[in-house]
């Protein structure tokens, strides 16, 4: 019931190319790491320097344990950057600090999209524990006679919104992404943070960044789309 062709034609293609987006951005982080600064910044200066220049001051940029696992805190006003990032000073690692820098700006300016993504994150936490437990409840219901057949099916529909919170959600967050990969490149050139060349370096790690988000969607709405397809037989049924 919960395994059929819809999965290897609707689901399978969106998790192949996830799973090459994860690929494509470990091996291009890795290449450019490579690849150093010719200022000798590291990333965690790269950020600083960033926000410095912004007017941000109540920011700090704090090491984090594990490999790519950079991010920021708004509520705790914290730069997580990792350790491959912190301390480092390859065209890499400024790339992907100044990334997290951008989001920072897009607080200072009030950003209309990742004030909309905070916004929703409530309703998407409770939406993604909630979706799957009702979708397949209400699956098994409909499925068991007609007697449980409406009431499954409001009980799957019931989680098909909540699995599309999860959607709305992975949606907004593209061009909160793209965004702060935009404001990281200006602010490293418009800072001489590295030259042009090294730029390029620095624009592929974001751009290779960007294309795992993008999957993630696709295989979002790959699953809400067979879901649906799922919830439909069961209907006719």
């Amino acid at each position: 019931m919960f395994f059929d062709m819809t999965y290897i034609y609707i689901v399978l293609p969106a998790v192949v190319l996830a799973l090459w987006a994860s690929s494509k951005v470990k091996s291009t982080f890795r290449r450019y790491s490579k690849q150093y600064s010719s200022t000798h910044l590291t990333g965690a200066q790269a950020a600083a320097r960033i926000l410095s220049a912004n007017g941000v001051t109540d920011v700090r940029v704090e090491r984090v344990q594990g490999s790519l696992t950079d991010n920021f805190d708004p509520k705790a006003n914290v730069i997580h950057l990792s350790q491959d990032v912190y301390d480092s000073y390859s065209t890499a690692a400024i790339g992907v600090a100044a990334h997290e820098a951008g989001h920072v700006l897009q607080y200072a300016d009030n950003y209309a999209p990742i004030r909309l993504r905070a916004a929703i994150i409530p309703a998407t936490n409770i939406g993604s524990r909630l979706a799957m437990p009702l979708i397949i409840i209400g699956l098994i219901l409909s499925y068991m006679s007609r007697t449980y057949l409406q009431m499954g099916l409001t009980i799957a529909y019931a989680g098909l919104i909540c699995f599309a919170l999860c959607a709305l959600f992975q949606l907004v967050t593209l061009p909160v992404e793209f965004n702060a990969s935009r404001r990281a490149l200006q602010a490293i050139e418009s800072q001489g943070l590295l030259n042009s060349a090294e730029l390029e370096g620095s624009r592929k790690v974001l751009s290779a960044a960007a294309m795992t988000y993008v999957a993630a969607l696709a295989v979002t709405l790959a699953q809400l789309l067979r879901f649906m397809l799922l919830i439909s037989g069961s209907r006719r049924n």
